[in-house]
């Protein structure tokens, strides 16, 4: 596990506090040779200086530690997004509504209140009714004190929100800083057993109440236990852990990716603070939106199933389609995973209805020729080479993998899981091509073999790794090929 480091301008600072072997002043930091040798183990860093101004002390110890490899609250990145009100709220925008409800309820019994302070420590306010909007800003802006300040113009706004040095708090503040700086430090400071010694730190991002999941808590297991051996420590992360990402040196996200919620931030936020990240954002981006991956594979001339985009359902459109695709056809939602957001259809009556229907939640849909087959291939690509090979059949009496009209285990269809030596080469050959285009991460290509052709259906930027199938023909090397993926960085 890491080392870790309390930065202040002076000791007495911190003297309201019980002693720390984890203090150090800011002038330490900054002249001590010794912490800037490269080393493989990180410092995670609370800078708790009196100024984070442009050029401050405070400022050149974030700064530092950034270029030392360190993790330290706040980043440089915070204290310049900080350091611009106007982009900052742009930033807080979206939480512009949760600070309306929570100043409403604040001022329920109070006449002629126009404005609204609170503090927040480590993302946490010892007043409930912000205590979500505390989160949310902390999420968005780690640093150890903030001030929140909410403005009434016809609406309660944020309107500022500004960071606030240690010595700047009373008595009563400190107590409340103290309690609050006690459970954030207990959760980065955990120790491992003193006999095991980590080299890397994996956060994995999980939802507990995902339904099908892309990992399931066999192989969760599994892996933790094969990365555990590979020196790799390991912790089970959930959306509302965001702001603990730094604590960590990578990040894996074994919970169904989208750039519309928490895991996309989570990935976005991952890479910005430097951590090795699968699924990183850009691979989110790309493979989430079939009409790039359509246009992707189109340019370099990798075989699909025969496809058009549309944008509405005039009887032009509907004749060109029943031309060009021909019945039945599938339509596709451009964002949809695990066959959601996926319908055949048999007639007009249905394209036309479908289509309509499919159009109100995406401005474009995509039509798709229907190629039956009795299976797809899934192949496994990591960083550009092989990793596995699976056969997903067809859920039974279900032209699809996944059934979402059943319940329980008959949900998908069977699998079967080959050595590399028994896939046919120019599977594994267009899997590994399309991959490349996408980028280096961790990637399931969907192929369909018509003819000996293959034909990509998509690239998943989130495969499954269930315990017994996609690990079925390598067993734990498969996570340890993962492991070393991290380890050894981009």
């Amino acid at each position: 596990m890491k080392d870790f480091i309390v930065l202040v301008d002076q000791t007495k600072d911190w003297q309201a506090y019980y002693p720390s072997e984890h203090l150090m002043t800011a002038d330490e930091y900054l002249f001590n040779k010794d912490l800037g040798e490269k080393s493989k183990r990180q410092t995670r860093i609370i800078n708790l200086c009196k100024s984070y101004k442009y050029l401050s002390i405070g400022y050149y110890c974030s700064l530092l530690a950034e270029s030392r490899g360190d993790r330290i609250i706040p980043s440089p990145k915070t204290l310049n997004d900080l350091g611009k009100k106007k982009l900052y709220l742009y930033d807080l925008d979206e939480l512009q509504e949760l600070a309306e409800k929570a100043a409403l309820k604040f001022t329920k019994n109070t006449q002629g209140l126009k404005t609204i302070a609170f503090r927040l420590y480590f993302g946490k306010t010892k007043d409930v009714l912000f205590k979500d909007l505390s989160r949310q800003i902390f999420d968005q802006f780690p640093c150890p004190i903030l001030e929140v300040r909410l403005t009434l113009k016809k609406l309660w706004r944020i309107e500022s929100v500004l960071p606030i040095a240690l010595t700047d708090l009373n008595e009563g503040e400190e107590e409340v800083f103290g309690k609050f700086f006690e459970l954030f430090s207990t959760k980065i400071w955990r120790l491992p057993n003193p006999k095991k010694s980590y080299q890397f730190d994996l956060a994995l991002l999980v939802n507990p109440e995902e339904e099908l999941p892309p990992s399931d808590e066999a192989a969760l297991k599994k892996m933790e236990k094969v990365f555990d051996q590979q020196g790799i420590y390991t912790e089970r992360l959930t959306r509302k852990d965001l702001a603990r990402i730094n604590e960590f040196d990578g990040l894996f996200i074994r919970e169904t990716t989208t750039i519309k919620n928490h895991t996309y931030a989570f990935s976005h936020r991952a890479q910005q603070e430097g951590l090795v990240v699968i699924d990183d954002p850009t691979s989110i981006l790309k493979c989430t939106n079939k009409v790039f991956m359509f246009n992707l594979m189109k340019r370099h001339d990798i075989p699909q199933i025969p496809s058009l985009f549309v944008s509405e359902n005039s009887e032009e459109t509907l004749a060109e389609l029943e031309e060009k695709v021909s019945f039945p056809m599938v339509l596709k939602i451009p964002d949809g995973s695990f066959s959601i957001g996926v319908e055949k259809v048999e007639t007009r009556e249905q394209l036309k209805e479908l289509l309509a229907e499919f159009l109100k939640k995406s401005a474009l849909v995509l039509v798709q020729q229907f190629l039956p087959t009795e299976f797809d291939w899934r192949i496994g690509v990591l960083r550009g080479e092989f990793l596995y090979g699976c056969k997903y059949y067809m859920s039974r009496g279900h032209w699809q993998i996944y059934d979402h009209k059943k319940s329980g285990d008959d949900v998908s269809g069977e699998s079967e899981t080959l050595p590399k030596e028994e896939i046919p080469p120019n599977i594994i050959e267009t899997a590994v091509k399309i991959s490349g285009l996408v980028g280096n991460g961790l990637y399931g290509v969907d192929i369909k073999e018509v003819n000996g052709i293959p034909m990509v259906v998509e690239v998943n930027d989130n495969p499954s790794l269930d315990e017994g199938i996609e690990d079925l023909v390598l067993g734990d090397e498969l996570y340890r090929r993962i492991g070393n993926a991290f380890i050894n960085g981009e």
